[in-house]
């Protein structure tokens, strides 16, 4: 998300500069998070050195697999109000192992030619068909109009300049996937999903079918919906489910053309969310999604429906195999509903391997030990395991943490970490990748993406929590409004519409 970006505002941290040194290199630097069972790698480092950002910080990754290849891509050098001063990208070709890292090339004017002056939202997709990695991004001109960008990559380390997807300007909250089923009559397409807060977070969809070299035309769904966080997935028959966050509810919408047209949306669920004490940016409670080997999809999101007076947010899941009809939500047991811990941020990722009852899931999500912590929360990175399609789930475990909030960057609405995360499974094997801030140092701060040395996997005689029989608690209410149509706080929302969407059908 994120736009503006002022070139008159100075990051709160310039004592300090680097000369720009990194191209491309294997990192692999070990360290060990407090009480953490799990190493973790050090996936690279903002070494810019431009008065705009505040070094050195990495924050927001999406990240996706295919095969034996992990590709994640993030903000590098946060700038206050909006982007960093590039998006940086890591790349393992075997499974996790050892790790390239570098910057996107051509697409601000901090690196190797590009026009715009910072970039933001960079989601991952993979076209099996044409054999093209592809980095989406929502590139920053100062403080006025946006455009939607794919950079394109045949091994996930050296990426072309940007394609533009659209440039009309207040673009937000793009992603990005491909239709990677051979049978599929849309095979080799691939989908990008924007929205714009300026005409009231009006939904856009862009088809390619030419590996991300060529964009179609800007299209909207048959209702002209409104929704941000959508997470375009594809089913086995080649119809597009997207799921979206309206602020409130959650909606979705399709397409069984191959992108040609585009449905009406329909109400998958209300959202209770209860947002988080600190002044920490918690991603505006966005849903994360994913598909299984079977075609059956999975998003879940941060919820406050199953604690009495809106006291913590849990995750919740829901599922559909069609993208119309969706199951009740159900919390993730990560910890017990007497718990004080609030969960936000989350990111799933799915063994496409895999599929019904046993198919495997691995969540990744930040949290606070204690939701009511004020100005003294501590924050933490987490992760939770289900192998029975997520009837049963692990107790979270911590990666990262405990990390004081005062080490992360300023954001235009809050400390940032991220608005979302993922997980991908390479050879059958889960990776989160996570920004992990430790103290600053020299003037500068101290905040980088990390995954771990090892896979996410649960021991085979690990207990497993289930939450059957759980039921939302009678006319629960969030606490979280929702002002601004977009995270910059330039577009409001007038007062009347502050409020839930009514359902429709």
């Amino acid at each position: 998300m994120n736009r503006t970006s002022l070139r008159s505002q100075r990051a709160r941290n310039t004592s300090a500069f680097v000369t720009i040194a990194l191209m491309f290199g294997i990192v692999v630097v070990f360290v060990t998070s407090v009480d953490a069972q799990t190493s973790l790698v050090k996936l690279s480092t903002d070494t810019f050195h431009d008065s705009d950002a505040q070094h050195r910080t990495e924050v927001e990754p999406d990240t996706f697999a295919w095969g034996s290849t992990i590709v994640t891509a993030f903000q590098v050098a946060r700038i206050s109000g909006g982007g960093g001063a590039d998006v940086g990208f890591a790349t393992s070709t075997n499974a996790g192992k050892t790790w390239t890292s570098g910057y996107l090339p051509g697409l601000t004017d901090n690196y190797k030619g590009g026009s715009f002056t910072a970039a933001s939202d960079a989601a991952v997709a993979y076209d099996a068909k044409h054999g093209e990695w592809l980095i989406s991004t929502l590139p920053i001109v100062n403080d006025s109009g946006e455009a939607v960008a794919t950079s394109r990559s045949t091994d996930g380390i050296h990426w072309s300049k940007p394609v533009i997807v659209d440039n009309s300007g207040s673009d937000d909250k793009n992603w990005i996937t491909c239709d990677n089923t051979t049978t599929s009559p849309h095979y080799g397409n691939c989908y990008t999903e924007w929205d714009s807060p300026g005409q009231g977070d009006l939904i856009f969809m862009s088809t390619s079918t030419d590996g991300g070299l060529t964009w179609g035309p800007a299209m909207n769904t048959a209702d002209n919906a409104g929704g941000i966080g959508g997470q375009p997935l594809v089913l086995a028959n080649g119809t597009v489910v997207v799921p979206i966050s309206t602020f409130g509810t959650m909606i979705a919408f399709r397409s069984t053309d191959g992108g040609k047209s585009w449905t009406s949306s329909s109400v998958i669920a209300n959202q209770n969310f209860r947002g988080e004490d600190g002044g920490l940016r918690d991603g505006f409670g966005m849903p994360t999604a994913q598909i299984d080997g079977a075609g059956k999809i999975y998003m879940v999101w941060p919820d406050c429906s199953f604690r009495s007076g809106c006291s913590t947010d849990d995750l919740v899941l829901t599922t559909s195999t069609n993208g119309t009809t969706w199951t009740k939500i159900a919390r993730i047991p990560i910890d017990p509903l007497t718990s004080t811990v609030d969960h936000f941020i989350p990111g799933i990722g799915i063994d496409r391997a895999t599929s019904g009852k046993t198919a495997h899931l691995a969540v990744t999500y930040y949290y606070y030990p204690v939701a009511a912590c004020n100005n003294s929360c501590k924050l933490y990175v987490g992760y939770t395991i289900s192998q029975d399609g997520g009837k049963t789930w692990t107790k979270g475990k911590e990666l990262a943490g405990p990390m004081q909030l005062s080490w992360l960057p300023n954001s235009q609405n809050g400390l940032m970490v991220a608005d979302y995360l993922a997980v991908a499974y390479a050879n059958g094997n889960p990776f989160g990748v996570f920004a992990v801030a430790k103290t600053p140092s020299g003037g500068l701060f101290n905040e980088a993406m990390y995954t771990t040395k090892a896979p996410l996997l649960a021991r085979a005689d690990e207990p497993r929590f289930s939450s059957k029989g759980e039921k939302p608690v009678p006319n629960a209410k969030g606490k979280y409004v929702w002002k601004y149509y977009d995270d910059d706080g330039r577009y409001p929302i007038p007062p009347a519409k502050q409020v839930r969407p009514s359902k429709r059908k």
